[in-house]
């Protein structure tokens, strides 16, 4: 059979025929096939059906095992980028007993994730106070494998709190005599941080870093040498950023330098003076410099290289490092990030060791220490008693005299 046109009102039409096309509303030329859309969209809602079924013959283990290598893959190809996913530490600590091979890379980067966040809950809470209770911790720790998280967590926290250089210095000369490796490679990238931001013309990360260079001169961890070469630069063409930078650098250091290189510092003296008979620089500046010579007459009163509370490591136990700064430094940036290790689980059992050895030591001194202090005390006892008995034969008790009065009664 045919189709026919029904014309209902000027320009519409409607086109019927035998077949299933349905009907079609032509309207100005344009035909707009509301059956096909539909027909459509029910497709798509049949496909999203059948994707929203569970697959057929997959146990539930097996599907939470899948979604848990997902996690883990996921977890391991952000490793390295910027902005990934935080991970709870009880969440990272659940991931680690999860994985059964740990040699295989999923493990090494859940281990390296939590011994990141380790040493920097570790560089953040430590202070004058604890810091012989932090050492055994941050030495507890990976510090071979992750030299480069220290450094790197030391500098930061040193950046946002420079009133604490000092504790921060004091922490790394004890690693230092453990671990020499870490304090060169701090060091190194000071000074390259250092060089950067005086080209830069960056003063808040040259004062930090001038800071902290200055206060591992106290603790004997940086040689000397390279105050004097970062003070002739900065006073070489005096601006007054630079020479600001250099008085309270040597405000920092100058008890340990003159003690370690008088003439030096002698000679450092000299340009300060030449300075402000040039009168160049803002007045502000040349007070500064003025109460740098009144605090070098009286021998820098206030200003110790080292308090007695961060005096922790013994001169022939410390190591000096010479770092110059016409050297081509590399600050080994790749430490900072995780690779894989194939000798992971032999590297993990040699730093057990290297761990027991240092901590063991520690403890035997403490040991040591707390029996000198008990033996002290139990000789003072002695002596406290000895005391206590002459004294009881010179001035005797009340019910002594009371008795002899009794007996001189009779």
């Amino acid at each position: 059979m045919g189709g026919r046109t029904v014309v209902l009102n000027s320009g519409d039409e409607i086109d019927s025929s035998d077949s299933d096309r349905g009907y079609r509303t032509k309207r100005h030329g344009r035909w707009d096939e509301h059956h096909r859309k539909e027909s459509r969209n029910n497709k798509q809602d049949g496909r999203m059906l059948e994707s929203s079924k569970p697959p057929q013959g997959r146990s539930t283990l097996q599907e939470g095992n899948r979604n848990r290598n997902q996690n883990l893959n996921t977890y391991v190809s952000s490793l390295g980028k910027r902005g990934r996913v935080y991970v709870p530490p009880y969440k990272l600590a659940r991931m680690m007993k999860e994985v059964e091979d740990k040699s295989n890379i999923e493990y090494q980067s859940l281990t390296w994730d939590a011994l990141k966040k380790s040493i920097n809950g570790i560089v953040n809470k430590v202070n004058a106070a604890n810091i012989k209770n932090i050492i055994p911790e941050i030495l507890s720790e990976n510090l071979v494998r992750g030299r480069g998280l220290f450094c790197r967590s030391c500098m930061k926290s040193q950046m946002a709190s420079p009133g604490f250089t000092d504790v921060f210095a004091a922490l790394v000369s004890v690693v230092n005599t453990k671990f020499p490796e870490v304090g060169v490679l701090l060091l190194r990238r000071l000074v390259l941080g250092l060089k950067r931001a005086f080209k830069r013309n960056d003063k808040p990360k040259l004062s930090a870093a001038v800071k902290f260079i200055a206060h591992l001169i106290n603790q004997q961890v940086a040689h000397e040498i390279i105050a004097l070469e970062l003070l002739t630069v900065l006073l070489e063409n005096p601006s007054n950023d630079s020479v600001e930078v250099a008085v309270w650098f040597v405000t920092d250091c100058g008890s340990m330098l003159q003690d370690l290189s008088p003439k030096g510092l002698r000679g450092i003296f000299d340009r300060f003076r030449g300075i402000l008979h040039e009168g160049e620089i803002d007045k502000r500046v040349q007070y500064l410099i003025e109460g740098l010579f009144a605090l070098r007459k009286a021998k820098f009163k206030g200003y110790p290289a080292v308090r007695p509370e961060l005096d922790l490591v013994d001169q022939q136990d410390q190591f000096t490092h010479e770092v110059s700064l016409q050297e081509e430094i590399d600050p080994e940036n790749s430490l900072n990030l995780f690779k894989l290790d194939p000798d992971f689980l032999e590297n993990e059992k040699r730093y057990e060791q290297v761990k027991k050895t240092i901590l063991g030591d520690e403890e035997s001194e403490d040991d040591d220490d707390n029996d000198d202090e008990s033996e002290e005390e139990e000789e003072e006892e002695e002596m406290q008693i000895r005391d206590d008995t002459e004294t009881n034969l010179v001035n005797p008790s009340k019910d002594d005299i009371s008795d002899h009065h009794v007996q001189c009664r009779f």
